[in-house]
């Protein structure tokens, strides 16, 4: 017999880290599926988000989401820095396809190494006031340490499909994606519109970064968990539709969570990507995909 108060929490549950799962997603929405760029190294710049937050705690005692805004513009230009090496090395000469994969790869790899010979091998964590204590709602229970990310979270998603359909650079970002030449004819560059495109996809992994921490403790290998998963969710969601990818990622987040609780962890991710099989032979195209 299955609890309906375990049911429920596990509902909301899911939905919280949904929220979570968006924030690490929204980037690969814009490089992935905006860019078709397929930077597989995403995980590993969320993880330097992470680690940028617990340095920067452990000596300042800042909130982990405060560092996470702070370092916006440092991972930003980072983003940029990236992109203009890819593009040189491999989109310039049309070789973007399999070498470009090779060169996001052994930018993880490079990462995870430099990650482990700086901070070692054991997990780090962060303290904040809302790790901790949950507020409790009749059965429900809400821990801080997932709903405070998820509010963020959305906040930072609203924040860019509104800087990408009001602005001009944010429409030439989704005009990028469908017709460079249309683009050129408007006076853009569509190289720096990419540019600053995968600047913004970086910079998200600053704030993704920092609630991976707040969630759970890290180490360095523990981005290739959710490789997969954040491709997953871009696809399912539609490739470039925030509303979509959102929505993709509570399910699975929500298929999860209930996988989780009433048969244990080891079959979460299964089931979830059974799930994204099963919604693809339905929708082809995800959820709000064209």
């Amino acid at each position: 017999m299955v609890s309906v108060d375990l049911l429920i929490n596990a509902i909301v549950a899911g939905i919280l880290l949904g929220g979570f799962y968006a924030a690490v997603t929204v980037g690969i929405t814009i490089s992935f599926g905006m860019l078709d760029i397929a930077n597989i190294a995403q995980p590993a710049f969320i993880l330097l988000g992470s680690y940028a937050a617990y340095f920067i705690a452990s000596y300042y005692y800042i909130d982990p989401i405060v560092i996470g805004i702070i370092m916006l513009p440092v991972f930003y230009a980072l983003g940029m820095a990236v992109y203009r090496l890819y593009y040189y090395a491999f989109e310039s000469r049309g070789e973007q396809a399999i070498q470009g994969l090779a060169f996001f790869f052994g930018l993880l790899f490079v990462a995870e190494v430099s990650l482990v010979l700086v901070f070692g091998v054991d997990y780090r964590f962060v303290e904040a006031p809302y790790i901790g204590p949950s507020l409790h709602f009749g059965i429900l229970d809400l821990p801080l340490r997932y709903l405070i990310p998820f509010a963020v979270s959305l906040a930072m998603v609203g924040l860019l499909q509104l800087y990408l359909t009001r602005t001009f650079i944010g429409r030439a970002i989704l005009a990028v994606s469908q017709d460079g030449l249309a683009l050129r004819l408007m006076a853009a560059s569509p190289v720096k519109i990419k540019q600053i495109a995968f600047g913004i996809s970086v910079a998200t992994c600053s704030l993704a970064g920092a609630f991976l921490i707040i969630i759970q403790p890290v180490e360095p290998s523990i981005g290739r968990d959710y490789i997969g998963r954040i491709f997953a969710i871009c696809v399912l969601g539609g490739m470039t539709s925030f509303p979509g990818m959102v929505i993709a990622a509570m399910l699975i987040g929500i298929v999860e969570s209930i996988t989780a609780t009433f048969y244990g962890p080891s079959w979460s991710p299964a089931v979830a990507f059974g799930f994204l099989l099963v919604a693809l032979a339905v929708r082809p195209a995800g959820l709000m995909g064209r």
